[in-house]
C-alpha cells in the first residue's frame, strides 16, 4: 500500500531523532511492502523563524491531505528562546494547538509502563509497582482545561 505522510521533524534535536523514525518506517514498509512518500511540514519554532508563526496555513492544509502526520516535538527553552517574547498565540505550542484543532484530534494516547530496572525510580508505593504496571492514559483534547475560553492552552 501506499501511504503519504506529513512529517514534522520539530524543534532542537528533534529533526534528528525524526530522521530515524522515518528509516524504522522504511524498513518497515520494504519488510511488509507499503511505500511512504514524505513530505515536510514546518511548525513550531522553525516556522516561526522561517515564517513568522507556528504554522502556516498552507502547512496545515498539507497535514490534512497526507494519511498520516509524524510529528516531532515542538518548542525551545522557555526562559531563553526569544519565541517565548511573543505573544502566546505565536509562541511554538500554538502550532502544536492550531495543527490538533485543524485535523480534529480528540485524544492523546501514551502508553505507561514500568520496567523492572526503573521500579526505584517510581514515586509510586512500592506495594503498588511491585508487579509493575502496563497501561494507557487517555487524554481529552477538545476542551475543559485543555482549550480556555480564548482558545489558547491554559
Amino acid at each position: 500500500m501506499n501511504y503519504h505522510i506529513a512529517v514534522i521533524p520539530g524543534d532542537g534535536i528533534v529533526p534528528e531523532i525524526i530522521a530515524e523514525a522515518r528509516k524504522v518506517l522504511d524498513v518497515i514498509g520494504e519488510k511488509y511492502g507499503h511505500n511512504f512518500k514524505y513530505t515536510e511540514v514546518l511548525m513550531g519554532g522553525v516556522s516561526i523563524d522561517a515564517t513568522g508563526v507556528p504554522l502556516t496555513d498552507e502547512a496545515l492544509q498539507t497535514a490534512k491531505s497526507c494519511d498520516a502526520v509524524l510529528l516531532g516535538a515542538v518548542g525551545g527553552d522557555v526562559g531563553k528562546s526569544n519565541w517565548y517574547s511573543l505573544p502566546p498565540h505565536l509562541r511554538p505550542e500554538a502550532g502544536l494547538l492550531a495543527l490538533r484543532k485543524g485535523l480534529n484530534l480528540y485524544a492523546n494516547i501514551r502508553p505507561a509502563i514500568l520496567f523492572d530496572e526503573l521500579k526505584n525510580a517510581c514515586p509510586l508505593k512500592e506495594d503498588i509497582v511491585e508487579d509493575g504496571f502496563d497501561f494507557v492514559v487517555v487524554r481529552e483534547l477538545t476542551g475543559g482545561l485543555y482549550f480556555g475560553e480564548d482558545g489558547q492552552k491554559k
